[in-house]
């Protein structure tokens, strides 16, 4: 703003006077020249014009050639001539008669007093100029005579008007330069000062410091930066924890087995007559049990990447959920579950038949480990509109409502304390969320604590028929 100022109160300020002068004098000639010709209260409208704007008029008559004073008007500084002379007038009739009839031109004078003496710059020894625009208009009366209209306006230096203003601008700019920075001190510090000190509180963050708390006060966005590195704080001290009890539980996980495997290879080793067909087994149920836990994490792990994708087919959906029940046979016949399908249709969908089949072998398995006393697992298959709905229900310990939202991370536990578990590895279900967002299927969990829990997920229906085959108890 202070630069605006200057450049066009000091540097153009008369180039802008001077161009504003000459168009206010033409128009005014202009106005006096259309009241001659029409005779509309020439006298009263020509000193009011002269008066209001600081010119002079003078009208000449003009007889064969032969130009004669006539009507004077005089409103500009007393210092400016009120009359030409007479060569002076016949030089501007003649040449507004060269130029069609009007002529303006603009010439440099001498300031001279009324007493004839002129004025002087003690500085410099020289004459101030003044520049006098005059404007000349030949008109025809409605006699058919001629006059000359000359009309002049002085054009006054405005150095004296600049040199004021230009004092008036420095010591406006001091004031104002002193308050903006005392302005910009306090709002800079006003923001500065949260900033600061999250970016602390930051810097102690990276070295995994998860008890500092971010306060920030003043502006909104101050806040809402707080409110976001808070939040962002207890996702971090959230998945610190979680990493640790993943690396715990794996590890766990992990040296099961290996230690069964050992043990009962040291066994048949070692002892005579332990070279059975129950031992061996075991060894083969636990390599089998170490080699799904590792190709879960390899396939979390794809799935997180991106890695995977998708081979859509048309297949029947309640069919391949009989197959999956047929792998539950021995665990009803010896473990005594009850694991029941009940479906309405046969539904067919447009999905991939293998990781369709894995999100539902691990949603049986989950509620298998947490069936409850009762060792109710129930799979029930909903066809409406477009749509099929696959629910598994469990009668087992619920799940607390604000824990519901992380059972899907890869990290999170909802039993702290570790237990083996009957079938799976514990990573299913950050498996199944994946590989239903894949499918871009809605999927969810109702639950109540010591009432059980029901997952469930949805696919698009191609088309369905009735149940070919009777569903299993």
């Amino acid at each position: 703003m202070l630069v605006f100022l200057w450049v066009f109160q000091t540097a153009f300020l008369e180039v802008c006077y001077e161009g504003i002068r000459h168009e206010q004098v033409k128009y005014n000639a202009v106005q006096i020249s259309q009241s001659i010709k029409h005779n509309r209260d020439t006298t009263s409208l020509i000193n009011r014009i002269c008066k209001n704007n600081e010119i002079s008029m003078s009208i000449y008559d003009s007889t064969h050639e032969i130009i004669i004073p006539g009507y004077s008007v005089n409103y500009s500084t007393p210092n400016n001539q009120d009359v030409f002379q007479m060569h002076q007038a016949y030089n501007y009739y003649r040449l507004a008669r060269e130029n069609g009839g009007r002529y303006i031109t603009t010439s440099m004078s001498n300031d001279s007093k009324s007493d004839g003496t002129s004025h002087y710059n003690a500085d410099e020894n020289e004459i101030n100029p003044v520049k006098n625009m005059v404007y000349a208009e030949i008109i025809t009366l409605s006699n058919n005579r001629e006059c000359l209209l000359l009309v002049s306006g002085m054009i006054t230096p405005v150095t004296a008007v600049i040199n004021t203003l230009r004092i008036q601008l420095v010591i406006l700019s001091i004031v104002f330069v002193i308050l903006a920075l005392a302005l910009a001190t306090v709002v800079s510090r006003h923001i500065s000062k949260p900033i600061v000190e999250m970016n602390t509180q930051v810097k102690e963050l990276a070295q995994k410091n998860y008890n500092v708390r971010f306060q920030g006060d003043g502006y909104l966005e101050v806040k809402e930066l707080s409110n976001t590195l808070n939040k962002t704080r207890e996702e971090l001290k959230r998945a610190e924890v979680l990493q640790q009890e993943l690396i715990a539980n794996i590890s766990h996980d992990l040296r099961t087995p290996l230690t069964m495997i050992t043990g009962y290879g040291e066994v048949i080793r070692d002892l005579p007559g332990e070279n059975t067909p129950e031992n061996i087994q075991v060894i083969i149920d636990e390599a089998n049990r170490l080699t799904t836990l590792v190709n879960d994490m390899l396939d979390l792990s794809k799935l997180k990447s991106g890695k995977i994708e998708i081979d859509r087919e048309i297949y029947s959906l309640t069919e391949s959920i009989e197959d999956i029940f047929t792998r539950y046979a021995k665990l009803r016949e010896q473990e005594g579950y009850n694991i029941k399908f009940i479906a309405d249709k046969n539904a067919f969908v447009n999905a991939d038949p293998v990781k369709i089949g894995q999100v539902i072998y691990n949603f049986i398995n989950n509620a298998i480990n947490h069936c409850g006393s009762d060792k109710t697992v129930i799979v029930t298959q909903k066809v409406y509109m477009n749509k099929v709905r696959i629910e598994v229900e469990d009668h087992g310990e619920g799940i607390d409502q604000d824990k519901i939202e992380y059972i899907w991370d890869r990290y999170y536990k909802v039993d702290k304390k570790h237990k083996r578990d009957v079938i799976g590895t514990g990573l299913g279900l950050s498996i199944v969320k994946n590989i239903l967002e894949l499918h871009n299927a809605r999927f969810g969990v109702r639950s109540k604590v010591n009432q059980g829990s029901v997952f469930w997920f949805e696919l698009r229906c191609e088309t369905s028929e009735p149940l070919k085959t009777k569903n299993l108890p």
